[in-house]
């Protein structure tokens, strides 16, 4: 996951993300291997921005895509729907799936003032 950066850069909006948040089971039983592949595969599919992730006692992952008809095929994608059975089965307590449109996005980083609506890096 070395490629991806803690805090995806986006192109500028209309772009949708997915917000994966859930609750995990004990143990890690394979999960962490899954979810560095999981990742390495997304970042490879049509359509795929970038993805963030946080984990402390919920866990959400926020992954970035330009149309819906992406999301759909990553979500029916076939090393992608075993995770999804693995998860259900060994790895989440619980979890939702939000998808939403990103209709504006603007970002901070220490010391650069970043114009409205423009992520950084990019002008």
């Amino acid at each position: 996951m070395a490629d991806n950066p803690p805090i995806a850069t986006t192109p500028e909006p209309p772009y949708y993300a997915v917000i994966f948040t859930s609750l995990r089971t004990a143990g890690d039983d394979g999960y962490g291997e899954m979810a560095q592949a999981m990742v390495a595969l997304a970042s490879q599919q049509p359509g795929f921005l970038g993805v963030e992730s946080a984990r402390e006692d919920v866990g959400i992952t926020v992954s970035y895509w330009s149309d819906l008809d992406s999301i759909r095929d990553w979500k029916r994608q076939a090393d992608h729907r075993l995770a999804q059975r693995l998860g259900r089965e060994r790895w989440y307590q619980e979890y939702t799936v939000r998808i939403a449109r990103v209709e504006r996005a603007y970002a901070f980083a220490m010391d650069t003032e970043v114009p409205d609506g423009v992520l950084a890096g990019q002008e």
